[in-house]
């Protein structure tokens, strides 16, 4: 038997049927086999035209709410007595209070009149977020401080109250001493602490971005989380901060030039490059080598390698862009200041239509796939645009609106009690509280009135 959700999902099908049908089945980059540059330039995405506008999605948008109340009701039955949730069972084990934020954050965007009930569950969230600030600024337990605190800072913003905004100028502060380049890192425990980031110079393929401290090098999901911080804290896009993470941000983009010729990436792992989307890091893990002055960085993407063609015909691996992170680059590149004319944002939202689906995260399958949902719905809104210009593998484009087709899936995957069901184990995914968490920021993203563009449509 049908739950209410997919029964609702399939009524709603029903009207738009070649639509919903083409968007829920469009070919995603993990069950392409490896693709040269010229042939990825025209495969991977297969949709229908959609019909219908944001301010026509109507009764969707409805139902898109219904889901946001019942996912809310789940959290507020399953708050740990400390007010957090996905709280440690056992002694000893790290307390995450990043997903504590992020569940809060999603209630948080409920308008007034829907918090006044749930104010107490608020209060005592906040209470927990709260109580794992550190001396040093940062909001964490024992691990993951950039992560946690950042994350932290984004709910944080929405709570009106003295101890929240204190907590919130210190936390800042904790995250401008946490970027790799600059002197004086932070790291678990203070100045110099465990893995803190290091003041590498600008030329250093780590330089201008955060990680999660215990890998000994930055990566784009920490650095985007941190941006995504400073933003929602009123942090301008010419803040040194943003000005320093540009250049992580593009050495993570898989183009070695762009459109004008004017180089992008400079590591060699992105030499002849023309995807245009991003990978998660510039090395692995951190090692000798890695952390000396010059240093090229190796690059590292979850999706493998895959074959291009470079201008003069030969074929070389290089490392495969995919979805999420792909995402990520494009929110973290609104936030820096970047407009929609640029040749690094064309580069990337070409790579983004070639490669839009809503049934996995492209190039990686099931891996993430909730994390994709919620960046992808964070960048799309940031941006403003409302249609999604989707290319085919014969070079065709239709429009096809985000939000439609985000509500559609995520209402498909929503469980009778209010919960998300698990798709994968991979990076958490199995873990009730956090896909929730991610499916709900999704859905208010996505249900949400369109806003200004941030960035001028072309």
């Amino acid at each position: 038997m049908l739950s209410s959700n997919a029964s609702r999902v399939l009524m709603l099908a029903l009207a738009c049927v070649p639509e919903l049908a083409a968007a829920l089945a469009s070919p995603a980059l993990a069950d392409a086999p490896p693709a040269t540059a010229s042939a990825q330039s025209g495969a991977q995405s297969s949709a229908a035209p959609s019909a219908a506008p944001r301010n026509a999605l109507g009764a969707l948008t409805d139902d898109a709410h219904d889901s946001i109340d019942q996912a809310i009701a789940w959290f507020v039955a399953r708050q740990d007595a400390s007010g957090g949730w996905s709280v440690p069972s056992k002694p000893g084990q790290p307390h995450l209070p990043a997903i504590t934020a992020l569940a809060l954050n999603g209630m948080l965007l409920q308008p007034p009149e829907a918090r006044t009930s749930l104010q107490p569950s608020i209060d005592r969230a906040v209470a927990y977020i709260l109580s794992h600030q550190k001396p040093d600024g940062g909001i964490y337990d024992t691990i993951l401080p950039s992560y946690n605190t950042a994350i932290a800072v984004s709910t944080l913003v929405r709570i009106d109250t003295p101890a929240a905004r204190e907590a919130v100028t210190k936390a800042i502060a904790f995250l401008r001493q946490s970027q790799w380049g600059v002197t004086g890192g932070l790291g678990v425990g203070g100045v110099g602490g465990k893995e803190a980031p290091q003041a590498v110079p600008q030329s250093h393929a780590f330089y201008g971005g955060w990680g999660y401290g215990n890998r000994g090098r930055p990566d784009l999901s920490n650095t985007a989380f941190v941006l995504q911080a400073f933003h929602d804290a009123g942090v301008p896009s010419d803040d040194p901060v943003f000005v320093r993470a540009l250049a992580f941000l593009q050495r993570c983009q898989m183009l070695e030039t762009d459109s004008t010729g004017k180089v992008v990436n400079d590591r060699p792992f992105a030499k002849g490059s023309r995807q245009g989307g991003f990978i998660y890091a510039t090395a692995e893990n951190a090692n000798p080598e890695s952390l000396g002055e010059g240093n090229l960085g190796l690059g590292n993407s979850f999706a493998g390698t895959i074959e291009e063609t470079m201008t003069d015909g030969t074929k070389v691996s290089r490392l495969r862009a995919y979805g999420s992170v792909s995402y990520l680059g494009f929110k973290s590149y609104i936030y820096a200041g970047l407009k929609a004319d640029d040749p690094r944002v064309i580069a990337l939202r070409e790579f983004l239509s070639r490669h839009y689906t809503m049934t996995q995260n492209p190039g990686m399958g099931t891996d993430g796939q909730y994390y994709y949902y919620l960046m992808l719905s964070r960048a799309m809104d940031a941006s403003g645009q409302e249609q999604v210009p989707v290319i085919d593998a014969a070079g065709r484009t239709t429009q096809r609106s985000w939000r439609r087709d985000l509500i559609l899936q995520l209402l498909s995957l929503q469980q009778p009690d209010g919960s998300f069901m698990s798709l994968d184990d991979r990076w958490m995914e199995n873990n009730p509280e956090l896909i929730t968490a991610y499916s709900l920021l999704a859905l208010q993203h996505a249900a949400r009135p369109p806003r200004s563009a941030k960035a001028p449509q072309p």
